[in-house]
């Protein structure tokens, strides 16, 4: 049983690294091959950062993505700690975003918690000072 659990928290780790590598090279692709077709990533948000909310589906994590790319170029991407526990994923970061309609800097730590499930991401919660977010979107 113990075997087993730790198995598991290997398997999922790598699918995360495996995702995370993918996202740093701007490899969609790849990313997508990490994934399962019913994946739902949740950007847990506030309506008026432009890239809040839930999608759904591989196509759905992309779009994601590049709605963040519209909307914010990437100064800096860092992944402090990554914690895995059997099928759950906890990767904690900060970022440096550029917003592209009035170049305000957005400087924040978030939180990913991924769900692994059959060695695909299942589901990503992320959050975020998003109340901090809301104010420099919206000056």
């Amino acid at each position: 049983n113990f075997k087993r659990m730790v198995q598991e928290t290997t398997k999922a780790l790598k699918v995360v690294q495996e995702m995370l590598t993918a996202f740093g090279k701007g490899d969609m692709e790849a990313l997508k091959q990490t994934l399962s077709d019913d994946a739902i990533w949740v950007y847990h948000g506030t309506d008026g950062i432009p890239y809040n909310g839930t999608y759904q589906g591989k196509g759905g994590a992309v779009k994601f993505i590049m709605n963040i790319m519209a909307n914010v170029e990437v100064l800096d991407f860092q992944v402090a700690k990554i914690v895995a526990d059997q099928n759950t994923v906890i990767v904690l970061g900060s970022e440096k975003q550029k917003i592209k309609s009035n170049s305000e800097v957005l400087e924040q730590k978030w939180v990913q918690v991924y769900t692994v499930e059959n060695d695909l991401i299942t589901r990503l919660d992320e959050f975020a000072n998003t109340a901090f977010s809301l104010q420099l979107f919206q000056k």
